[in-house]
């Protein structure tokens, strides 16, 4: 069976953001967390215009050859300018998960507005047997709280960057983790945790 990760950016001080984030200003002043992407010189092989260290290179395109569906919180989804009605992996099916209607939704995008429970099946049906991935920090909460996920990725940058949209919100019980992997590389630390069970 597919499996349910979440692999996000993350400073050391818990941010997926920087301050004032939003649609047309993305992350914010959060930028940094983005720049090992392209601080290397081994090109992406899923990713057009990403030169990554060798280290994040490997991590980075195995985590997004597993992806066959993406499921992005509404608030991600309006962060990232809808992903110009397409899908943040170029080969995998976007969906929406949001409690109200969305004003725009692209032809390779779903919307889902009754939970991440039927978010997630719908995602794991579309994907043809890869994982599932999510995006944001509500989607990861929720889906936490129903006990969906497998993997939790931080790819890990040495910023404190002091605000912005925090990554992991509260929850209504501990969840423990294992350490699966530690992975340094040039501006980021890749750690891949499996949710104990």
């Amino acid at each position: 069976m597919s499996k349910v990760f979440s692999a996000h950016a993350v400073s050391v001080d818990g941010y997926i953001t920087g301050r004032d984030p939003g649609a047309g200003r993305g992350l914010g002043d959060g930028t940094t967390l983005f720049d090992w992407y392209f601080d290397g010189d081994t090109p992406s092989g899923v990713f057009d215009g990403f030169t990554l260290s060798g280290p994040s290179a490997r991590i980075f395109d195995t985590l997004a050859g597993r992806v066959g569906a993406v499921v992005a919180g509404r608030n991600t989804y309006e962060d990232s300018d809808r992903f110009g009605g397409g899908s943040p992996h170029p080969m995998a099916r976007l969906f929406v998960l949001s409690h109200r209607a969305a004003p725009e939704i692209g032809g390779t995008q779903t919307l889902i507005t009754t939970g991440v429970e039927d978010a997630i099946a719908a995602a794991r049906e579309a994907a043809g047997g890869k994982d599932v991935a999510l995006m944001g920090g509500g989607v990861l909460t929720s889906a936490l709280e129903a006990d969906l996920v497998d993997e939790v990725i931080l790819h890990q940058v040495p910023v404190l960057l002091g605000a912005g949209h925090r990554f992991f919100q509260e929850l209504p019980k501990h969840v423990r983790l294992r350490l699966l992997e530690a992975v340094p590389a040039p501006g980021v630390t890749h750690l891949r945790y499996e949710v104990a069970r």
